[in-house]
């Protein structure tokens, strides 16, 4: 099986997180302006800076990441998510989670792991959608963007993927 073989997208340290968060943040305000401006009226933003994605008929994915609140690490996070049906290949990607009510701050923070799908709405944001989008547009809910894909793997969603809060050791 592919997916037995896949290198974990793990961080071993609270820093290592914190440094990939920092560049993952870094690079997607740098390509995407709408990003930069969410930013800045978002209550929260979840980072996962890399998930490897890999499957032949039975996949996964798995990632670490952190929230940030007002630009401050508060917790850290990782996302999984297994499949089957007719699929092949092996990607990595990242993607940031803008929160943008306190109420879905809560949901994530309060849940023992939360499946994207059941719970608060979530709108992926792509390339095209982010030349429409403005900060006047965005209502509540909790927007995606996707940056930073590598590999081949057909499809790619959120949909049935949990993001459960962890415990990172920190070199301090």
């Amino acid at each position: 099986m592919l997916f037995a073989s896949l290198p974990m997208a793990s961080a071993e340290t609270a820093e290592e997180i914190n440094n990939t968060v920092d560049a993952a943040l870094r690079d997607l305000n740098r390509t995407n302006a709408t990003a930069w401006e969410l930013r800045s009226i978002a209550k929260a933003v979840l980072v996962f800076p890399r998930i490897v994605k890999g499957g032949f008929i039975v996949g996964g994915q798995y990632g670490e990441g952190a929230l940030r609140k007002n630009g401050k690490t508060v917790g850290y996070y990782n996302t999984v998510a297994a499949s089957w049906g007719l699929q092949a290949g092996i990607q990595a990607y990242g993607y940031a989670m803008f929160f943008l009510t306190d109420a879905d701050i809560k949901y994530l923070e309060k849940s023992d792991g939360w499946e994207i799908g059941v719970g608060p709405s979530v709108v992926i944001i792509d390339e095209g959608r982010a030349k429409s989008f403005t900060t006047t547009t965005a209502k509540d809910g909790i927007y995606v963007f996707i940056f930073d894909q590598k590999g081949l793997m057909a499809g790619l969603g959120l949909q049935g993927a949990k993001i459960s809060r962890i415990t990172k050791p920190s070199l301090k």
